[in-house]
């Protein structure tokens, strides 16, 4: 009984970094608020279109079943429209859900393929939300807790995306995934499509012929900036897996200023206490 208790111990007082819980909630807000201002200005060019689109819209926050209708909504200029697919927020079986899916609206191939990539994700993130959660909770007992202990527990589950930039014929955006409970984590997705082209972007369609070096060459700038005068970093050495090169499967985003941003996943070239890691990689010009 005595090991039961002391694992019991050591389950519960696992610390939640609170920093991440608070960068996961603050790059949520930061979406929703950005989200709105790009929807807003684009909506103004249509008033009298406006006015029927945002009753649509609103409709999203009130049932899923009008926001699977708002994907025949038609194409208000541009080659495609970025849409709230399903948006809601519950609690059930002991799970808070903050939901917001995003779904694209244009003609081809490309659409399709990439609105299925994300229902596929957003399935099997929430069942493994539900997985994780019933698994902590039988751990939670079979070490001894008790109803009383385990009181009003709740894991927060949340989904949502961020328009990072867009024009006429191509957008770049972001879906992110995240659990908040006896630990915090998120994954993050991108996406950069190019409607005109019908294909997704790529760093060389957007940096050139010469992208490797001027992505490592960035990279390696910022990982030295960042490093302290005293020789302290987050940043794994390349013999601990740390930064070596980018490559085809390297993740970015474009902002509204043209600048591509490489991004890579926490723990990946450096310690946790870094975080999800980006670099700004500036186009040269010819």
């Amino acid at each position: 009984m005595k090991e039961f208790q002391y694992a019991k111990d050591i389950y519960d007082n696992i610390p939640i970094p609170a920093e991440l819980s608070e960068r996961v909630q603050d790059g949520i807000r930061t979406g929703k608020a950005y989200y709105q201002r790009r929807r807003n200005r684009r909506l103004c060019r249509w008033m009298v279109i406006a006015a029927c689109f945002c009753l649509v819209l609103a409709g999203l926050n009130l049932s899923p079943t009008l926001a699977g209708a708002a994907a025949n909504i038609p194409i208000f200029g541009g080659l495609f429209q970025v849409l709230t697919f399903v948006d809601y927020r519950k609690s059930e079986d002991g799970i808070y859900y903050d939901v917001s899916v995003p779904t694209v609206k244009a003609e081809g191939a490309l659409a399709e393929k990439v609105n299925a990539v994300i229902q596929e994700k957003v399935a099997g993130h929430l069942a493994k939300a539900r997985q994780d959660w019933e698994e902590y909770r039988e751990a939670f007992f079979a070490t001894g807790g008790t109803k009383e202990e385990w009181g009003g527990r709740e894991m927060e589950v949340g989904i949502d995306y961020e328009i990072k930039s867009q024009t006429e014929e191509w957008v770049s955006f972001t879906v992110s995934f995240t659990e908040a409970w006896v630990s915090a984590y998120e994954e993050c997705y991108y996406y950069n499509l190019d409607f005109a082209e019908n294909r997704e972007l790529t760093l060389q369609d957007v940096l050139g012929e010469n992208w490797v070096f001027v992505c490592n060459a960035a990279i390696q700038k910022q990982i030295e900036e960042r490093t302290e005068t005293d020789g302290f970093t987050y940043f794994f050495s390349a013999d601990q897996g740390g930064f070596t090169t980018v490559d085809e499967n390297t993740e970015f985003y474009i902002r509204e200023d043209g600048t591509v941003v490489v991004c890579f996943p926490k723990y990946s070239i450096a310690a946790g206490a870094a975080g999800k890691l980006e670099f700004d990689i500036h186009i040269q010009e010819e």
